[in-house]
This record gives C-alpha cells, structure tokens and sequence, in this order.
C-alpha cells in the first residue's frame, strides 16, 4: 500500500520561496510516477509538476517553468519541490500523488494515492 506524506507548506510573501516535501512509502514499481497537485479555492486541482521514477524524467506546468523544481532523495524516498518567485496565484493545497498514468502525467484521475496535502498562501 502507496503512503504519501506532504509537509513545508506555510505563509510567504509574494517572491518568497518555500520547499515542500513527499515522503513515500510502499513504492514497489519503478515505473510509477509521483506528482504535485495543487487546489485554489474554487479552482480545479491542476499538475504543478511529476517525476517518473523510471528515468527521473520531469515534467512541469508552464504556469510554474522556470520557478519550480522538482528533485528526488532516493536514499530517503522523498521528493521535493522546490518553489521560488512564488505568486499570490500559486496560493492553494498542495498535494503529492503516486500512480501510473497511461494518458497524460497531469490528469489528476490517473493517479491512486494521494497525500492529506498542504497549504501554501502567498500573501503580503
């Protein structure tokens, strides 16, 4: 059974950072995939960013290019990401999800374990 363990959210002033974390347990196929989600209020839960375990192949929403980055902690089985520039915008739940996806990495259904998520406010 796939646990997933979110933590680092908190308040931060727009173009502040924060680092959120994944830990991962009950992993047994490298070919799964581990993604941040994230929920505005009366938004859509849309893909932040993924990494297939596989090959350590990244993907990213546009909206975060360039200002997030996702990375992997093999020995601890946890994936972080790392958010700078953040903006107000960015203000939602974060959540980590493991899975296998067979249509697009960003398709929130596709995956099947998800954590208990974590905010993230970006305010001043």
């Amino acid at each position: 059974q796939v646990q997933l363990v979110e933590s680092g959210g908190g308040l931060v002033q727009p173009g502040g950072s924060l680092r959120l974390s994944c830990a991962a347990s009950g992993i047994t196929k490298d070919y799964y995939t581990i993604a941040w989600f994230r929920q505005a209020p009366g938004k859509e839960r849309e893909g932040v960013s993924a990494i297939l375990l596989s090959d350590g192949h990244i993907y990213s929403a546009d909206s975060v290019k360039g200002r997030f980055t996702l990375s992997r902690d093999n020995a601890k089985n946890t994936v972080s990401l790392q958010m700078n520039s953040l903006k107000p915008e960015d203000t939602a739940v974060y959540y980590c999800a493991a899975g296998v996806w067979h249509r697009d990495w960003d398709i929130d259904d596709e995956y099947d374990s998800w954590g208990q998520g974590t905010q993230v406010t970006v305010s001043s």
